[in-house]
């Protein structure tokens, strides 16, 4: 017999047996995806700032058709991240949590009742996009790890900045986060089931352990790769703009 509380039963919103300050995570979150939403779309929208020197903003990587546009060149790229990021399995559980509310944590009742249908409509069925982003995510990888090696290029030859350290640091981070997807993890051998039978099949079977691995932390890259490519475009901003200067170490 379930010793369930009748309002738990009928999963009034809100309802739960917890104790904790639940509601602070999905707070926190809703607060830190609208800020960062509100900041990168102003900062797309700009359409300056976003070079000093040998450093690119990451928004604005890789710069397509810079000064032919009547837009913002950052909106040529930005969907892409966008949509790896809103169609990622981590992201979906915390922007469902602290904006929809569905649920709001665990064990806490939801207000959508009985006519949840999941990711089989419209707009969520684009959820299953998710793969096709990673694979324009990668190549846009292609073009930041460039980018880091041209922050080592300053007008005087080799050198090192603390802007070449941002730069890098962010593309490291944007690469774990990437490669350490659910859809990658299958990809590379999560689809397989008898690693002796497929081609490949020991390569495979330790491309999937290290992947896997590197899984068990793709929420903590999903938020440091988030603050860390914020951080970037503020970085070269702020130069540009000759707020901050650059320091030489090299």
């Amino acid at each position: 017999m379930s010793s369930q509380s009748p309002a738990l039963r009928e999963t009034a919103f809100g309802a739960t047996l917890r104790r904790d300050a639940w509601w602070v995570e999905p707070l926190l979150i809703a607060l830190y995806l609208g800020a960062f939403g509100v900041y990168s779309t102003w900062a797309a929208w700009q359409g300056e700032h976003y070079r000093w020197g040998p450093y690119l903003s990451p928004f604005y990587s890789p710069l397509i058709l810079s000064g032919r546009l009547p837009f913002s060149p950052a909106f040529l790229i930005l969907w892409i991240p966008l949509g790896f990021r809103a169609t990622c399995y981590y992201y979906r559980k915390a922007y469902y949590r602290s904006y929809f509310l569905d649920p709001p944590a665990c064990a806490v009742g939801e207000a959508r009742g009985h006519g949840y249908r999941g990711e089989t409509a419209f707009p969520f069925i684009l959820q299953n996009l998710h793969r096709y982003f990673l694979y324009l995510a990668m190549l846009v990888l292609v073009f930041l790890w460039k980018d880091v090696v041209e922050a080592f290029r300053f007008e005087d030859g080799f050198g090192i900045g603390v802007g070449t350290l941002v730069l890098l640091g962010n593309t490291v981070l944007l690469t774990l986060y990437t490669l350490s997807c659910h859809s990658w993890r299958h990809l590379v051998g999560g689809n397989v089931d008898c690693y002796s039978c497929a081609t490949l099949g020991s390569a495979r079977l330790h491309a999937w352990k290290g992947v896997s691995a590197l899984n068990c932390h793709h929420m903590l890259f999903a938020w440091l790769s988030l603050t860390s490519v914020g951080f970037a475009d503020i970085y070269v901003r702020l130069l540009s703009m000759g707020i901050w200067h650059d320091l030489r170490l090299l």
